[in-house]
């Protein structure tokens, strides 16, 4: 199930707020004990958080699928993309199967009480904690309190499997998933690229430009960045032709997702100010979309 980013500011009883984590999503599916992780596009996690699944793994609790966020904390604060030194927590937020009963067409609060007292939550398991109140009030604290955002969920809601509007997206910053389509040379003392060229699929499912992306690098980005790109090289660009696309560039299959913040959109569909923050391996390319006008 996914959430519809939007300017409202819910509130009232029909509503719960959850702290919308910067993390990777996670299906966590118990069964004859043995838990197996898996991105939303489907890729295994369990190389990548074998202390999550052992977690799971540990616990009595089995026949079950949990839906969540695999959560790294650096200084307190989740930061999507951090790496050695890190916190790492499993938060869940939703049950589809418990006992092996599906739980999905239940309403909300229903799987909620069944996910608390599904696990025994001690670290690195957690579950999201729920807020009641204003949208806005509570949206003005998460920032404060420098949260990315928080995630609205309504009240008596069934568990879908698509993009619904029962979850709604409040974000504090604007940030989202852009598509790499190229990349420029490097100037300077800068190695292997110079800055990313981004784009995002459009309702005829074309590739529209969105921008350069020169910031938010290190020297360790930047080589893995490389390694991964340089398989993808093709001769054109994978974009719309369009005014302001580089001449120079080495254009790629547009099948890398990065996460990318920035100011505001221009008038003209570009980023402001945009910096990069980490690949998403968990999402397909073809799923990209400009989330604001």
């Amino acid at each position: 199930m996914k959430a519809v980013l939007t300017q409202e500011r819910p509130s009232g009883p029909g509503w719960v707020f959850e702290r919308k984590l910067d993390g990777i999503r996670c299906l966590a599916v118990k069964d004859g004990g043995v838990t197996r992780l898996w991105s939303r596009n489907e890729l295994s996690l369990n190389d990548r958080y074998p202390a999550l699944a052992a977690a799971l793994d540990a616990d009595p609790a089995d026949g079950f699928v949990l839906d969540g966020e695999a959560v790294a904390f650096v200084g307190g604060r989740d930061r999507f993309g951090a790496g050695d030194g890190a916190e790492l927590y499993l938060y869940a937020f939703d049950v589809l199967v418990a006992g092996g009963e599906d739980l999905r067409p239940r309403p909300l609060e229903e799987r909620r009480a069944v996910l608390e007292g599904l696990l025994d939550w001690r670290d690195p398991l957690r579950i999201t904690e729920q807020l009641t109140g204003d949208g806005a009030t509570l949206l003005e604290q998460a920032c404060r309190d420098g949260w990315e955002g928080l995630i609205a969920k309504r009240v008596g809601s069934p568990y879908v499997s698509a993009r619904s509007r029962d979850w709604l997206k409040l974000k504090c910053t604007r940030a989202q998933e852009l598509v790499i389509g190229g990349w420029t040379a490097p100037r300077g003392s800068r190695t292997h690229l110079g800055a990313l060229l981004v784009g995002y699929f459009d309702e005829d499912g074309r590739l529209r430009y969105a921008g350069k992306v020169g910031t938010g690098f290190d020297r360790g980005t930047l080589t893995e960045l490389a390694e991964r790109l340089a398989p993808l090289e093709r001769e054109t660009p994978p974009f719309v032709p369009e005014k302001g696309l580089p001449r120079a560039a080495t254009w790629v299959e547009p099948e890398l997702v990065a996460q990318i913040a920035f100011m505001e959109w221009t008038p003209d569909g570009r980023l402001r100010h945009p910096s990069f923050l980490g690949l998403r391996f968990d999402k397909d390319a073809r799923e990209v979309v400009r989330e604001e006008r």
